[in-house]
């Protein structure tokens, strides 16, 4: 097995930005350009875990590869290659490091909004709901249960908070305000058409997309699907086998962790408390399934 990946160390390029499991660089004489790479730091409650998942950056970025090029004819996204050998010549020398986890990407102006879509009522959305039947502006039908599906998959945008704070939902008029009634409306069909595609394809083997995140730029004036699309780490991918309406349900992504944090008397602030060798193989292996069942 590969070393696992922390974080990376690339001297000749110029790291703009290190978020909870990405490292972002620039590469000199490359302006519009960025080099993205997914290390196998793991997240939960927004602080990354002193122990990486070995592989996960791997998986993770074999996921959004694949649904780049299946989404592709909704909306443009941002990749340009993920070959190293197509990498401008100051990368190459960091092979090691960014071999199966790295992607040359087009330079975007970062729409300030995460796209969120959801298909079915869970997470802050149940929760939320339990108190009011009305959320993010959306009347829902009383008497739902958890993780039962809706009638058509709702767009509830967030903002997009700074490095260890939590994302704050709006409404559309809210993102109307911010970013203009045009390219709210453009990026609400955008969302919704990739989540159907994505959802209606993953039906087919045997997972259930119950929500997920996207994040979008301004290539010019040309919206673009930009970062990770479709993985674990920013959707909730259910086995289609043990759906069952009326409690949460499996899933192929950090569960096992979330699981293990909340049975700590831990307040979800860093520092973070270790995590056995077993939670981590666990999870492993659900990120990996999620991968093989849905690219193969």
């Amino acid at each position: 097995m590969d070393a696992a990946i922390i974080t990376t160390e690339c001297p000749d390029l110029t790291l703009i930005h290190r978020g909870k499991v990405r490292d972002m660089y620039e590469i000199p004489g490359h302006a519009d350009k960025l080099l993205m790479v997914a290390t196998d730091r793991i997240s939960a409650y927004d602080v990354v875990m002193a122990e990486p998942i070995p592989g996960k950056g791997k998986i993770l970025t074999a996921i959004s590869l694949f649904w780049f090029r299946l989404l592709s004819d909704i909306v443009p996204n941002h990749l340009i290659s993920a070959e190293i050998s197509e990498f401008p010549a100051v990368c190459q020398q960091y092979k090691t490091q960014l071999e199966g986890r790295s992607m040359l990407v087009k330079r975007t102006r970062v729409v300030p909004v995460e796209c969120i879509v959801r298909g079915y009522l869970s997470g802050s959305f149940w929760s939320a709901y339990q108190k009011n039947t009305t959320v993010c502006g959306f009347e829902l039908p009383a008497g739902m249960r958890e993780s039962e599906q809706f009638s058509e998959p709702l767009f509830t945008p967030s903002t997009k908070a700074d490095q260890g704070l939590h994302d704050e939902n709006i409404s559309l008029a809210q993102m109307r305000q911010l970013i203009g009634d045009t390219l709210t409306e453009q990026m609400a069909d955008v969302s919704v058409q990739l989540y159907q595609r994505a959802a209606e394809y993953a039906r087919t083997k045997g997972i259930i997309i119950a929500d997920t995140k996207f994040e979008m730029g301004l290539d010019g004036d040309t919206l673009t699907l930009v970062d990770e699309v479709l993985t674990p780490d920013s959707s909730r991918f259910w086995p289609l086998d043990q759906y069952t309406p009326g409690k949460g349900q499996p899933s192929f992504d950090k569960q096992f962790l979330r699981d293990f944090l909340s049975s700590l008397q831990w307040n979800k602030q860093p520092p973070p408390p270790a995590i056995p060798a077993d939670i981590l193989e666990k999870t492993k292996n659900r990120y990996q399934e999620a991968q093989d069942r849905l690219t193969r």
